[in-house]
């Protein structure tokens, strides 16, 4: 296994999380409770959401989102490829068909207005777009077209936990935001996922689709609020756990400074290989409102990915591609026929796309590390 000097990503876990899960184990309830209403209620109040609705992982969040809004067959979700499979699978599992729309630029990797546009049809019901990297999407253009064309708009702001969009949390800004608590993210609980809505109906619908389409839940039954429990609705079992929970609030109390420091970091690594004039470095000068997942560099055309990135290995640092995308995979090559040539931006971006260590562990010296050995690998 390699040794890594610097990681990728790593979650910043301490004392805290061991008591938060502690409390929880000597509690003796497990599963969804007290300790994930408490969550939900915080993480609402911190995005300025009417409603937060807890769930085991965001893919669970992004697939609930569809359902409640009643995609199904025949339909038609607009949605990146440069995004993790997940975004584009939900729409497939409500048995509906993911129509890929190209991204902005070179320097933007969201979503185009204009490509979205551009692929709307009699069957187009709704928009998910993906605030990549933690950069917001420009959802001013897309709420208007989404309005003009009688469409919802899901966000997939798996990477955008605290992130902004002119002073509003992004999640909040379509009909349903969908987050992720994976291990790599800026709120770290292992799985784990959240949606957050302002309609109170579909709020009422995400709650009874997470649990099998229950009326009450294990912990009313064992609060002695109910007796026993009807089944309204075909839901799924998407419960987040108590143990998840907890982590979730320690981490969501650690957020904001931590974003804060990415938001440092990013500064640092833009300043210093904003020097090299042949490497492409997207969302430069947006980081003030971004939660800066993810560090992308754009790799000169003439790079050679593949040996960048096993120079930086040999160097002890860690990298990777986000993403491959969606329309080149096996299983959409197999199923479906991409139109690769209405993807020209996606095309390119995916292809020399490399990201660079980000978490709110690393120092600024481990940055420099980092910057050196790009101009090292680049000028050799």
């Amino acid at each position: 296994m390699t040794e890594w000097r610097i990681t990728l990503s790593e979650p910043d876990l301490g004392a805290e999380e061991s008591q938060a899960v502690a409390a929880v184990l000597r509690s003796r309830w497990l599963t969804m409770g007290a300790v994930t209403k408490t969550f939900e209620e915080k993480f609402a109040a911190y995005c300025g959401a009417e409603h937060a609705i807890a769930v085991c992982n965001g893919t669970a969040a992004l697939h609930l989102a569809h359902w409640a809004l009643g995609i199904g067959p025949g339909d038609e979700v607009i949605c990146p490829s440069l995004t993790f499979v997940a975004t584009a699978n939900a729409v497939l599992y409500c048995n509906a068909m993911p129509v890929f729309a190209d991204v902005s630029g070179l320097d933007d990797f969201n979503l185009s207005p204009k490509a979205i546009h551009a692929k709307i049809s009699s069957r187009t019901r709704c928009v998910t777009v993906m605030h990549y990297a933690g950069y917001s999407c420009d959802m001013a253009a897309i709420r208007k077209i989404a309005a003009e064309h009688g469409l919802a708009v899901i966000e997939d702001a798996c990477h955008a936990v605290g992130a902004e969009y002119k002073g509003k949390k992004c999640g909040t800004l379509g009909d349903i935001g969908c987050f992720s608590f994976f291990s790599n993210k800026n709120l770290a609980t292992g799985e784990g996922g959240m949606l957050v809505t302002n309609d109170s109906d579909l709020a009422e619908k995400l709650r009874l689709g997470r649990s099998h389409g229950m009326t009450t839940m294990s912990w009313d039954r064992h609060q002695g609020h109910a007796f026993g429990y009807e089944v309204i609705d075909l839901g799924f079992n998407y419960r987040l756990d108590e143990i998840r929970a907890a982590l979730g609030q320690t981490q969501l109390g650690k957020l904001e400074a931590n974003n804060r420091r990415r938001r440092e970091l990013t500064r640092r690594y833009h300043d210093q290989l904003g020097e090299l004039p042949e490497l492409g470095l997207p969302f430069r000068r947006r980081e003030a409102a971004s939660a800066c997942h993810l560090l992308p560099i754009l790799l000169p055309q003439t790079c050679d990915r593949p040996g960048f990135m096993q120079e930086m290995k040999r160097r002890g640092i860690q990298t990777s591609v986000h993403y491959p995308p969606i329309h080149r995979c096996a299983y959409y090559q197999k199923h479906f026929k991409p139109a690769a040539d209405s993807l020209p931006v996606t095309e390119e971006v995916s292809g020399r796309e490399v990201t660079l260590p980000l978490h709110p562990l690393m120092t600024l010296n481990d940055v420099d590390f980092v910057c050196d050995a790009v101009r090292e690998v680049l000028s050799a």
